[in-house]
């Protein structure tokens, strides 16, 4: 068996043997509390929208064509209605369990003002604490960082109401 067949039989596998109902026990205790709260804390200080999506595996539709994360991000970006916010200033952060994977995933009304290498800074940082199985601690450094863009880029007018056009509860699947 060639090597790339044995990767993409051992890759299909991590994704089949994925159970989503085990994702907040592999966060730990508190965490999706803990995040939600983070992500409210600091959609406070800007006018953009944060939502984190949370995927044990890939669906097998995916597997079959060796999709990678990003063609899956991109359609939870649709899915969860990222991209319908107002001032289209909305950031998906995409964490893939199975493949140890991050992406982001940002509207295009942010496209003019963040490069593509300050959204891989975040990744970048992200990474270390994903590596050694602290999946919360690198979920909050990405919340943490997006939020400063957004906040940069997006300011709070004051006065403004939050409208909070998406929910703050991370997405499991």
């Amino acid at each position: 068996m060639s090597t790339t067949l044995l990767q993409r039989t051992w890759r299909v596998l991590r994704h089949l043997l994925a159970d989503p109902r085990q994702v907040p026990r592999t966060l730990g205790d508190g965490a999706l509390e803990r995040l939600t709260a983070r992500v409210q804390a600091s959609e406070a200080r800007h006018a953009g929208e944060l939502r984190l999506c949370i995927e044990a595996g890939l669906p097998l539709s995916y597997l079959r064509r060796g999709a990678p994360a990003r063609e899956r991000a991109v359609m939870m970006f649709g899915k969860l209605r990222v991209w319908d916010t107002e001032a289209n200033s909305g950031v998906l952060v995409y964490l893939l369990l199975a493949d140890h994977a991050i992406e982001i995933v940002a509207d295009r009304g942010l496209n003019p003002h963040v490069s593509p290498a300050q959204w891989q800074a975040i990744v970048d940082a992200m990474g270390p604490a994903l590596a050694a199985g602290r999946f919360e601690e690198g979920l909050a450094i990405a919340i943490d960082r997006v939020g400063d863009l957004l906040q940069a880029h997006c300011p709070r007018i004051a006065g403004q109401a939050d409208r909070n056009e998406l929910g703050d509860a991370p997405a499991l699947h």
